[in-house]
C-alpha cells in the first residue's frame, strides 16, 4: 500500500529493539541459541531511512528493551519472559551495557532512545512526550519482533492518533508465517509500506 505524501520534519522512524543482546553474534540471544537471521539483516536495510530522516530534519527514535537489576544486581525478569528465554542471566540487557545498546549500524542515526520493560515502546516511557514535543504527526515503525514489540508499539501509536506506518521489510519475527500474519493484522490500523517506497514518499 502506498502512503500519502509525507513531510520529513513531521515524521519519526521508530526502531524497535535492534539491540546487541538481540542481534550481535556475542549477544544474549545468540548465546542462548535464539538466533534470528532475518532480524540480523534489518539494520542495514533500515539505515538509509534513518540517515535520510536525520538529514532532512525528521526524528529517529529507538526503543531498548531493558532488564533492570534488583538490589542484588540480578535482572528483574517477568515470569513469562523467563519461561520463554531461560538463558537470560545477570548483565543481559542491563542499563547502559553493550547488550542493551542499539546495534552499531544504526546507532549514530538515533536521536532519542527510550528504555522499555514491556512490548510497547509507549508503555511507561517518554516516547509520546518526545514525539509530541518534536511536532511529529507520522510514525513509521520497524524492528523486532513483528508480532511483539512492533505490533504493540503500532497499536499504541494508533490509539494516540499518530498517522502510523509499518515498514514490512523493516520488521522480522522468528517465523515468516508469524511475521506475515502480524503484518496482515496491523493493516487494519496502519499503512503497510516498505523501505524503498517510504524513501520515495519522503522525497529522497
Amino acid at each position: 500500500m502506498q502512503t500519502d505524501t509525507l513531510t520529513p520534519q513531521r515524521t519519526a522512524l521508530i526502531i524497535v529493539d535492534l539491540q546487541n543482546d538481540f542481534l550481535h553474534p556475542e549477544g544474549a540471544y545468540a548465546r542462548g541459541g535464539a538466533n534470528n537471521p532475518e532480524a540480523v539483516a534489518l539494520p542495514e536495510r533500515i539505515a538509509p531511512l534513518a540517515r535520510y530522516l536525520k538529514q532532512t530534519g525528521g526524528l529517529v527514535a529507538a526503543t531498548r528493551f531493558t532488564l533492570w537489576p534488583d538490589a542484588q544486581g540480578e535482572p528483574m525478569i517477568s515470569p513469562h519472559l523467563k519461561s520463554l528465554r531461560p538463558f537470560l542471566r545477570r548483565g543481559d540487557f542491563a542499563p547502559d551495557s553493550h547488550g542493551q545498546a542499539n546495534v552499531e549500524v544504526i546507532r549514530h542515526f538515533v536521536d532519542v532512545s527510550v528504555n522499555k520493560v514491556a512490548y510497547s515502546g509507549f508503555f511507561n516511557t517518554q516516547l509520546d512526550w518526545v514525539l509530541k514535543k518534536a511536532g511529529i504527526t507520522t510514525v513509521a515503525v520497524c524492528g523486532i519482533v513483528t508480532n511483539g514489540g512492533v505490533a504493540s508499539t503500532v497499536r499504541d501509536a494508533h490509539m494516540r492518533d499518530y498517522h502510523t506506518l509499518v515498514i514490512e521489510d523493516g520488521c522480522a519475527a522468528f517465523k515468516r508465517t508469524t511475521h506475515d500474519t502480524a503484518i496482515a493484522d496491523m493493516a487494519s490500523i496502519a499503512t503497510i509500506t516498505d523501505c524503498q517506497s517510504l524513501l520515495e514518499q519522503l522525497g529522497s
